[in-house]
């Protein structure tokens, strides 16, 4: 299957014409809206289940095959960052404190683009590692620290860089796949068998659902991304793509599979609007929402969701041609 065949694939599939059905909503005005308690059970769902499974795959593997993905993805979590904040302090002139929210969320990880990845490569029965949740967490907490740390004279008022830290580990996201990922490990998949019907056949609906929701956001942020600039813009796709490139080659030489690189490219171009936003808020009240909101979620989310996914599974297939 041509890179195009992968692409229109992923553009007609369920989830991307949820999240495009939700974009054009917002730009026809339309009414539909999701209560944000609905927002919040279909998210919560999301990453129990994929903690849960990921644990239950984790299980069944042993100890010594996971340590060259973990310290792969705690590399990448640590290296993105600092290039992020240079990128953004030397070409773009942004300010110290928004440079380094910058790099916290492009350091940190995309839950739902994990997902949507594993989705892409599952329609075509591309196998993936299951213990790849465990690496979403992996990635997502050392970035948003060492994007702290980058602005350490910016941070607001004193102790603010622990009480971050405790926002990060306690998180929801942090806290649904890290406990998801222990409860399925310890029940293995015995265990697991008295729930599967609940967290995986529906799992599909719910991410459409879901996407459904992100599309009316990513619509009202992309309205702001006229107004900021063009670095910004330009930024949140070729440092995607860049970081991206970077995850599959950490990934190959980690030893994972072909859908193991894809899955791990497309989480180090991802951005994170979950963990990332709630901690830069918290320490980093200096850093304008309106700049790395607008790039996380108004850019670089639907790039890579209709465009993205398949370049990367495109590079990886091209790496790993014999």
């Amino acid at each position: 299957m041509t890179s195009i065949d992968l692409l229109k694939a992923n553009l007609l599939s369920p989830m991307v014409l949820c999240f495009a059905l939700g974009g054009l909503a917002r730009f026809l005005r339309s009414d539909l809206r999701l209560p944000e308690s609905v927002y919040a059970a279909l998210s919560t769902y999301l990453l129990l289940s994929i903690g849960l499974k990921g644990g239950v795959a984790l299980s069944n593997e042993d100890v010594s095959t996971i340590i060259a993905p973990v310290a792969a993805t705690l590399l990448l979590g640590v290296a993105i960052p600092p290039i992020v904040f240079g990128v953004c302090r030397g070409i773009g002139r942004l300010n110290t404190a928004d440079s380094a929210a910058l790099a916290a969320h492009y350091g940190s990880v995309s839950a739902v683009t994990f997902i949507a990845t594993q989705t892409f490569l599952a329609a075509f029965h591309v196998p993936v590692e299951g213990y790849l949740p465990a690496l979403v967490a992996v990635l997502e907490i050392p970035a948003i620290v060492v994007g702290l740390l980058l602005a350490r004279k910016e941070l607001a008022g004193g102790g603010t860089l622990r009480t971050a830290l405790h926002e990060i580990l306690t998180g929801k996201s942090v806290v649904l796949l890290a406990g998801g990922t222990v409860i399925g490990f310890l029940t293995g998949e015995q265990g697991f068998a008295h729930v599967k019907e609940f967290f995986v056949t529906p799992f599909q609906g719910v991410l459409c659902l879901f996407l459904l929701d992100m599309g009316l956001h990513a619509a009202m942020k992309l309205r702001e991304a006229r107004r900021a600039g063009p670095f910004l813009i330009l930024f949140a796709i070729i440092g995607p793509l860049c970081f991206g490139g970077l995850g599959i080659l950490a990934g190959y030489l980690a030893g994972l599979g072909l859908g193991g690189s894809t899955v791990l490219g497309a989480m180090s171009a991802s951005a994170s609007y979950i963990a990332a936003p709630a901690a830069i808020r918290l320490s980093l009240p200096k850093a304008n929402p309106s700049i790395y909101l607008t790039a996380a979620v108004g850019i670089t989310f639907p790039f890579n969701l209709a465009l993205g996914i398949p370049i990367y599974f495109s590079v990886a297939r091209w790496l790993f041609a014999p």
